[in-house]
C-alpha cells in the first residue's frame, strides 16, 4: 500500500487551542505514513509523489474520541430518561448481557465498526464488554476497519446484573491475562487496555489484581471518574478512607504514574463532571487524560464539565462521545456540544470560566485527545498521517464563505454524516 502522496485542497486544523490553520488550495505532505507539513506551494522535493486533488474539498485532521462503549452502539437514542446508575442497572447492563453469544457480537460489534469506519473518527478508546471471546472479536473488527483503537475488556465483580458480573476478582483478573495474552501483539492498529468498568463494579481484591496486570504488560489504562453526584457518594459509601474518588484508583497505580516503580501509567478517565479541586492537581500531576462527554454528560442529567477550568490548569483533555450515553459517535456533534454546554456552565454555573470558542473545541477533538496515542492529531511535521476529506458543496449559500466559516459550517451543520469522501490513517486511504 502506497502510504507516501500528497493531498491537495483546503486544509483546517489548529496548531494550538488559540487559533485556526487555514490553507486555501494547500498541500499536505505524507512520507511513509507521517507527516511533512502543509505548504502553500508544493516543494520540489514532494512532487514525484502520487497526489491525490480534492478540488474546493475541506481536509481536517482525522477525529479523536477518547471514549465511547461499542456494545451500547445498539440501542443508542434510546432511554435517555434516566440518570446513570438506574440507566446502567435498567438497560446498559442488561444489554451488556447479550455479548455472551458471539453470534450476537458479530451482527452488533459489525454494524458498530462499519459506522465508525465512516465517520470522521480515525483514533478511538473503546470499551467492550466483560466477555473475553467478544472482545477479542470487536478488536478483530476494528483491526479490518482500518482505524487505530485502544479496545478494553470491561473488568467488573460486583454491582451489576448477574449474568454480566464476574464470579470472582480472580476469575475476572484470569480472563485479562488470557485476553492480553492473546491480543497484545496480534495487531497492528488495535491494542488493548486495562479497563475497570468504575469503581463501583470493582472490588478491592479485583483492583488488586489489576494494579499486576498493569505492572506485568505496561499497557494503558481508562476507566470513569466522577460522573454524576449519586456515583460519588456510592464510592465514598465504598471506599469511606479514601480521600476522593480518583483517589482510590491511584491507591492502586491506575491514575497516571506509579511512584513504587516510577514509571508513567498512560491513563484517560471520562467525565470528571464533579472532581473535587485535590482530584483535578491529582490529574495535572499525573499527566491523567480527561475525555469530555458533552453529549452523555446532558443526556444523563450529570452536569456540566468545568473544561474551561481544567484548561486553564494545563490538563490534557480530549472529547469522547460516549455512545450511548452520548447518542451519536459523531465528533462534529461533540466538538459544538463541547461549546454549548461550556455557554451554559458561564451563564449559569461560574462567569469566571468564559466558555469555549470553536477553535478550542477543535483542539480538543484532534490535537488534543490525540496525544493520547502519540503524535496525532495534526498535518504538522512529524505526526501521523490521518486526514478526513469532505465536499460541503451540499451545504448551499447565497454567497461566498471565507474558509473559516465554511470549516465551523461543516462542523456545526453534521458534514460528517454525509459529506465525507475519502479517510487516511497512519497514511493509509481507508476509503
Amino acid at each position: 500500500m502506497n502510504n507516501s502522496f500528497v493531498i491537495k485542497g483546503n486544509i483546517c486544523q489548529t496548531k494550538n487551542p488559540s487559533a485556526l490553520d487555514l490553507h486555501e488550495n494547500g498541500y499536505a505532505v505524507c512520507v511513509e505514513g507521517v507527516s511533512k507539513g502543509v505548504f502553500d506551494v508544493l516543494p520540489e522535493e514532494y512532487k514525484s509523489l502520487s497526489l491525490y486533488d480534492y478540488g474546493d474539498a475541506l481536509i481536517f485532521p482525522g477525529m479523536v474520541d477518547l471514549h465511547l462503549h461499542a456494545p451500547q452502539y445498539a440501542f443508542r437514542g434510546m432511554c435517555m430518561d434516566l440518570e446513570l446508575m438506574e440507566w446502567l442497572n435498567r438497560y446498559t447492563f442488561p444489554e451488556e448481557e447479550k455479548y455472551e453469544s458471539l453470534e450476537y457480537a458479530n451482527l452488533a460489534y459489525g454494524m458498530f465498526a462499519s459506522a465508525i469506519k465512516h465517520s470522521a473518527t480515525s483514533r478511538c478508546s473503546i470499551f467492550a464488554t466483560r466477555h473475553r471471546y467478544a472482545t477479542e472479536l470487536l478488536m478483530e473488527l476494528m483491526e479490518q476497519s482500518g482505524l487505530v483503537s485502544y479496545v478494553g475488556k470491561v473488568n467488573m465483580d460486583r454491582e451489576a446484573s448477574e449474568g454480566l458480573v464476574e464470579k470472582s476478582a480472580d476469575i475476572s483478573a484470569y480472563t485479562t491475562f488470557g485476553w492480553i495474552n492473546a491480543t497484545k501483539d496480534k495487531f497492528k492498529n488495535t491494542r488493548p487496555i486495562l479497563t475497570p468498568r468504575f469503581i463501583p463494579c470493582c472490588t478491592d481484591a479485583l483492583m488488586e489484581q489489576l494494579r499486576e496486570i498493569q505492572m506485568a504488560y505496561g499497557i494503558p489504562v481508562q476507566s470513569h471518574l466522577s460522573e454524576s453526584k449519586g456515583e460519588i457518594e456510592f464510592v465514598k459509601s465504598l471506599r469511606p478512607d479514601n480521600l476522593f474518588y480518583g483517589d482510590v484508583y491511584n491507591e492502586y497505580d491506575l491514575f497516571g504514574k506509579n511512584d513504587d516503580i516510577n514509571t508513567d501509567v498512560k491513563t484517560v478517565m471520562a467525565h470528571c463532571v464533579w472532581s473535587s479541586d485535590a482530584e483535578v492537581e491529582l490529574m495535572r500531576k499525573n499527566g491523567v487524560f480527561i475525555a469530555h462527554c458533552p453529549s452523555s454528560n446532558m443526556n444523563l442529567t450529570s452536569g456540566i464539565a468545568p473544561i474551561r477550568k481544567y484548561l486553564d490548569l494545563g490538563l490534557n483533555i480530549g472529547l469522547g462521545t460516549d455512545v450511548a450515553a452520548g447518542q451519536s459517535i459523531s465528533m462534529f456533534r461533540a466538538i459544538t456540544d463541547a461549546i454549548q454546554v461550556s455557554k451554559m456552565y458561564f451563564r449559569m454555573v461560574d462567569e469566571a470560566y468564559k466558555p469555549l470558542v470553536f477553535s478550542e473545541a477543535f483542539y480538543l477533538a484532534t490535537k488534543g485527545g490525540g496525544a493520547f496515542f502519540g503524535k496525532v492529531g495534526s498535518f504538522d511535521e512529524g505526526y501521523e498521517f490521518d486526514a478526513v476529506v469532505m465536499d460541503d458543496s451540499m451545504l448551499s449559500h447565497p454567497q461566498p464563505l471565507t474558509l473559516s466559516e465554511r470549516m465551523e459550517r461543516a462542523v456545526y451543520l453534521g458534514l460528517d454524516e454525509k459529506g465525507i469522501v475519502a479517510k487516511f490513517v497512519s497514511g493509509n486511504k481507508i476509503f
